[in-house]
């Protein structure tokens, strides 16, 4: 048994705190907010997407994102001051790409998500966490000829995967979500790609719900506003020097384990890793169902409309409607021009359903050049990374937590 310190309290930290408890080890999970779950995995789309679980380092992306970059209300934006780690993430990016590593790294991360939605099932069951699950599958929907045509062709070599990639017709389309019904916009709709085994789910409320199991069930440590300034080893053991508001704690621990999100670059650069995470910032909105009308015309399998690259999943009595990437660095300003689109999405779509009352956010996703989460162990032993999942934290941290903790446990 070991004691154990996780760095971040959304939801890498908290799959890895459970994956670490169920080995037996002692965990205390720090974060430097007075809640758990507050910044990345707060709000994000609420997928838990095999299907949306493709790389972006593809030639068509970068041709894309060059013309998108400077217009306001496109799914990329781009901010072109100076910054040495955006440009060296940049570069990192365009190099993955040309290295033609997009096929590879998109099956491994198909099957990181397979096997990471069916450990999150077993949490909901096992320990009765309500996050607001639903196991209706993900819909993609298409009014661009061209796109529809793109993804149709992936078939080929998506289901060497095993991953269901069911090519719809219009028709077909509705009859999966009868909310397109009665919407003139719904005849530009091509068709669409169902996958019947995703799901989707309120990513606060499971690792809130799932912290306090850990508290309650597995006797975990949750020290909360605690900011963590140094790591050092001194002879066999890890001592964190922490602050707790105006407190310097010193506590020596076994393992370390760093899921700080954009945090962690920082992290390494301090303790001398070469890494690569960049902030990409995303957006949401999260529309309150409030009257009968809205609540029965709203979708309730979650949806990605690939073309525009904005996703939208039913939350209970809530509709969360997700998108856009920025490059602006550690930057979480609403930007009501990034705003506006998702509203719109919803107008066109979905008429019936009032945005009189949402909430708007934004997060910045821990993202590396090539996509793949980082899982590795630090050049002072015993520190250990899990982090950079990118726009795939929801759907990848359960099973990259696991591969964590038997690295620890290796070791």
């Amino acid at each position: 048994m070991k004691k154990i310190a996780v760095i971040g309290a959304g939801i890498a930290g908290t799959t890895t705190a459970y994956a670490l408890v169920k080995k037996g080890h002692n965990v205390t999970i720090i974060d430097s907010r007075r809640y758990p779950a507050m910044a990345t995995s707060y709000a994000n789309g609420g997928q838990l997407s095999a299907s949306n679980a493709e790389t972006w380092n593809t030639t068509k992306n970068v041709v894309s994102g060059i013309k998108w970059m400077f217009t306001p209300d496109a799914p990329l934006l781009f901010n072109p001051s100076p910054e040495i780690q955006k440009y060296r993430w940049m570069l990192g990016f365009l190099w993955t790409t040309l290295k033609g590593d997009h096929k590879k790294n998109t099956l491994d991360t198909i099957n990181f998500a397979k096997k990471a939605r069916e450990i999150y099932f077993k949490i909901a069951d096992e320990e009765g966490i309500e996050f607001e699950l639903l196991k209706k599958g993900i819909l993609r929907f298409y009014d661009n000829a061209k796109e529809f045509k793109l993804d149709k062709e992936k078939v080929s070599w998506l289901h060497q995967e095993g991953m269901e990639w069911e090519v719809l017709t219009t028709d077909e389309v509705k009859k999966i979500e009868p909310a397109f019904e009665n919407n003139k916009n719904y005849e530009k709709i091509l068709g669409g790609i169902y996958t019947k085994s995703d799901a989707s789910g309120d990513i606060h409320k499971f690792c809130t719900n799932l912290e306090r199991i850990l508290v309650e069930k597995y006797s975990a440590i949750l020290q909360l506003k605690t900011t963590v300034e140094y790591i050092t080893r001194q002879k066999d053991k890890l001592v964190l020097t922490m602050r707790h508001e105006n407190e310097i704690i010193n506590d020596s621990f076994d393992n370390v384990v760093i899921c700080a999100g954009v945090n962690t670059q920082s992290f390494a650069s301090r303790l001398g890793d070469k890494m690569n995470i960049y902030p990409v910032k995303g957006y949401s909105v999260t529309i309150d169902l409030k009257d009968e009308i809205s609540k029965k015309c709203a979708p309730t399998v979650s949806l990605i409309d690939q073309p525009v690259k904005i996703v939208a999943s039913r939350l209970g009595d809530r509709f969360r409607v997700a998108g856009t990437a920025e490059l602006a660095g550690i930057n979480t300003d609403i930007r009501q021009d990034r705003i506006k689109p998702l509203l719109k999405w919803v107008e066109k779509y979905f008429p019936n359903v009032s945005t009189e009352t949402y909430t708007p956010w934004a997060g910045l996703r821990p993202m590396t050049p090539n996509m793949m989460p980082i899982t590795r162990e630090s050049k002072m032993k015993g520190v250990f990374y899990h982090a950079g999942h990118g726009h795939l934290g929801w759907t990848l941290s359960a099973h990259t937590a696991q591969i964590v903790a038997d690295n620890i446990d290796s070791n």
